[in-house]
């Protein structure tokens, strides 16, 4: 009989890599789209280089997407989903909740999904498929099987 509950277990750091990196793409492309135009940017349009918030939201969103996405370094990656929870959470409460105070009612469903979902990935982790977790898989091969000009099987 299989234990669907060990399997399920193993499967969890995939499956939080597949969150982080799914939930990071969407927010590097709301970025692209409000710093570089990309996707028709934000209403048609984009704000002006430095513009507070839109332009350095944007930013945030495409560098802090980007960051998260690659998984470069655990601390890194922490980093920058506290920043991008923190952005989206600013952005709720000085755009979206003075218009109503459910997320269904002010349009702030995005902004709050993306700051929980970055709180999450900052607290439990990148899981796996990040970047230096190739170069580290590369280098715990014994040193005799990294000879130049050495067969591999």
């Amino acid at each position: 009989m299989l234990n669907t509950g060990k399997r399920l277990d193993a499967a969890g750091p995939s499956a939080l890599a597949l969150f982080r990196i799914v939930v990071s793409l969407l927010f590097a492309c709301h970025g692209a789209s409000t710093v570089l135009g990309l996707f028709g940017g934000p209403e048609g349009g984009r704000p002006p280089v430095g513009a507070w918030p839109g332009w350095w939201a944007g930013l945030i969103q495409l560098v802090g997407g980007v960051v998260v996405l690659l998984g470069i370094g655990e601390v890194g990656t922490r980093i920058a989903a506290v920043v991008s929870s923190g952005s989206m959470a600013y952005a709720y409460f000085t755009v979206h909740q003075e218009h109503a105070l459910w997320p269904i009612q002010n349009g702030g469903e995005p902004s709050v999904m993306f700051c929980w979902s970055f709180l999450l990935i900052a607290i439990v982790g990148t899981g796996t498929w990040t970047l230096p977790w190739t170069a580290k898989r590369q280098w715990r091969t014994p040193p005799a099987d990294r000879t130049p000009g050495a067969e591999t099987s």
